[in-house]
């Protein structure tokens, strides 16, 4: 049998006759079972093929299961449902999984050096995100290697950090804008009062859509996000967020234009979810510019899809593009990076679109969403 394809780790799996005896073995260890069940974490054993062949009850709870045999043979990422554990080989073998942190530290326990690392995973189609600290420490039982794989779920602590990190940071260069220029509407000649006077209403504008932002995306994580069809149209759509971002990109010295291949298209959807996933890829657009360089936005449709796309001149490293939609992944700074996870959250699991990207050091970097024209089907 040819082996297994595979981008990354190895694919090969160990025969069921294997897994049975391994498992019976571990499960044989006296108190192994009740050491395990009596911490919060979650541990597996997993053997030179990466596969379970033993877990904790919290693992098994975790996950809805009603027997620890339901899991063994599977990988880490195969059981918890990765969306890249279905690729190429399986869990660890995708393009995408060398970005893995739980896969890097299996493979570094598996030469002998015990790691700790960060894991940022999206499970099924509902795009759900766990970001998960994994500590794994090579064991040897009966003369047969093994990797103890401890997992803790730090979600919540990612949430709060970039929660926190985007009122202390974003929200405050807002609000310092906003200040500085009310501080020179008192000075100002006659003529500049209502240049300075603007420029506020548009500051207060983009400290209000950030904090909106910010409601939805908690709202959509919770599915407690009220989701709506009316009659849109594209031009309208694009006419929205185009005014929203323009005082963003003059701030940036960017321009902001529309495409000239746009094409108006009649569709049905919810106003504000879509223009919340369109400013969203506006906005990292005009953050991933430099001075001087063209944001292009357009739209184009037929009679079943309508396509929103977003481009930049700027080009991203293949090792960004293969984390760019996971929940705390970022270019900009610890504690950031909700942007492109956001658009995916809200594009595929409440506007049941697609979403995708190119990027390329002769194109640029152009980001895309596809929606049926009729709306969103029903659950």
């Amino acid at each position: 049998m040819a082996p297994a394809l595979t981008k990354f780790a190895p694919a090969e799996r160990a025969d069921k006759s294997t897994l049975e005896s391994q498992a019976k073995m571990l499960l044989d260890i006296e108190l192994l079972d009740k050491l395990y069940g009596a911490v919060n974490e979650i541990v597996l054993i997993l053997n030179r093929q990466r596969q379970i062949v033993f877990c904790n009850t919290q693992f098994a709870a975790l996950l809805g299961h009603k027997s620890n045999h339901e899991l063994i043979g599977l990988r880490p990422g195969e059981a918890l449902g990765c969306i890249h554990s279905c690729e190429a080989g399986g869990c660890g073998t995708s393009e995408f999984c060398s970005t893995c942190g739980a896969v890097r530290a299996l493979l570094s326990a598996q030469s002998g050096r015990p790691d700790i690392k960060e894991c940022r995973i999206l499970r099924g189609r509902h795009c759900d995100a766990m970001d998960l600290l994994v500590r794994a420490t090579p064991i040897e039982v009966k003369g047969e290697p093994f990797t103890v794989f401890a997992v803790v779920d730090i979600s919540h602590e990612k949430r709060r950090s970039a929660l926190e990190r985007f009122f202390f940071h974003d929200l405050m260069n807002t609000a310092v804008a906003i200040r500085m220029l009310s501080e020179t509407l008192g000075s100002a000649k006659l003529g500049k009062i209502s240049e300075v006077s603007s420029s506020i209403c548009q500051g207060v504008q983009q400290l209000v859509e950030e904090i909106a932002s910010q409601r939805d995306l908690i709202q959509a994580e919770n599915n407690e996000l009220p989701v709506r069809q009316v009659e849109l149209t594209s031009d309208a759509v694009l006419t929205q967020v185009l005014d929203t971002y323009d005082s963003f990109a003059r701030m940036r010295r960017c321009e902001l234009e529309t495409d000239p291949k746009t094409r108006n298209t009649v569709f049905r959807g919810d106003p504000l979810i879509i223009s919340r996933v369109v400013g969203n890829m506006i906005k990292n657009a005009l953050e991933a510019c430099r001075e001087g360089q063209k944001v292009l936005v357009g739209s184009q449709g037929d009679d079943e899809w309508v396509t929103f796309w977003v481009h930049n001149p700027g080009f991203m490293p293949r090792e960004v593009q293969l984390q760019l939609f996971k929940r705390s992944f970022t270019t900009k700074g610890a504690g950031r990076g909700l942007g492109t996870y956001s658009m995916k959250l809200l594009t595929e699991r409440y506007l049941k679109g697609e979403i995708g990207f190119t990027s390329t050091e002769a194109e640029g970097t152009t980001f895309k969403i596809r929606l049926r024209t009729s709306g969103a089907p029903a659950e």
